[in-house]
């Protein structure tokens, strides 16, 4: 591909946090250097980190960001929105992985449907059952026919999706601060919102879950704080779900449709 091509390539704003993740940060960017689609704008947020990550980030081709202390995963990503010059925005965790085409896949999918949201497959590698594929591209527009499709009340993941950006600025997205479980009260509005919703089969995700994550951290006291801001995801998105007078598969309906496909498929 020549120079012009390339150009011609809408840009995509990578939003990548880290807090205490130097042994994951070269793997991270050698995986984004290695990405088929070049147009990237890789946004490293050092979240307060008292480790080498900033240093290490610092080798590689990128925007970093600092923050002098640690304020939280929802802090950072909104920094990273802030600062994005890309027409397409996406979220990674510096710990998991993606094919080598995801970015190619979700830019393909999400300018050739005019979507305001790309969705990719997931891999969850602790708990395979409750992993996500697509057999095909499909374009979704109603409010069951996405939630159906992405399970987004149960998989709340933020990574899984390619945002326009301005769509998240036309809704006034932002993360939460000060809450875990910060995706789901993210995600959730973001697909009702949508006016076309496209899911790509050849977008996989991997969700890695490494031990002494957000997700299994064994600290008493952040275990509490954990399962209270879990309920209260839950509680604000079945707010809004009743504001907006939609019911959620699998968290307010179809729940036994869940298990099964999540069991079977």
């Amino acid at each position: 591909m020549d120079i012009s091509m390339k150009n011609e390539e809408p840009l995509v704003s990578i939003i990548i946090p880290v807090y205490n993740g130097e042994q994951y940060v070269r793997p991270c960017l050698d995986m984004m250097t290695n990405q088929s689609y070049k147009n990237l704008e890789i946004i490293v947020v050092d979240d307060g980190s008292a480790d080498k990550s900033a240093m290490m980030a610092e080798g590689y081709k990128v925007k970093l960001i600092r923050h002098e202390k640690n304020r939280g995963l929802s802090a950072a990503r909104n920094t990273g929105i802030d600062a994005a010059k890309g027409e397409f925005i996406h979220f990674m965790d510096v710990d998991d992985e993606i094919n080598s085409d995801y970015y190619k896949a979700l830019v393909a999918a999400i300018t050739e449907t005019g979507s305001d949201i790309a969705c990719g497959g997931m891999i969850n590698v602790a708990r395979p059952q409750k992993s996500l594929a697509f057999k095909k591209q499909i374009v979704y527009t109603t409010t069951n026919e996405k939630l159906e499709a992405t399970y987004v009340g149960k998989m709340g993941f933020v990574w899984r999706y390619l945002f326009k950006i301005e769509f998240l600025k036309k809704h006034n997205l932002h993360f939460q601060e000060g809450r875990l479980m910060e995706d789901l009260m993210f995600s959730l509005p973001a697909v009702y919102f949508a006016e076309k919703l496209v899911v790509v089969p050849q977008a996989k995700y991997t969700y890695c879950r490494h031990e002494n994550s957000i997700m299994t951290n064994k600290d008493k006291v952040f275990r509490k704080k954990r399962h209270e801001d879990r309920l209260y995801a839950r509680n604000a998105i079945i707010k809004f779900a009743n504001e907006h007078n939609f019911k959620i598969p699998g968290v307010t309906t179809g729940r036994l449709k869940y298990i099964i496909k999540k069991w079977i498929a």
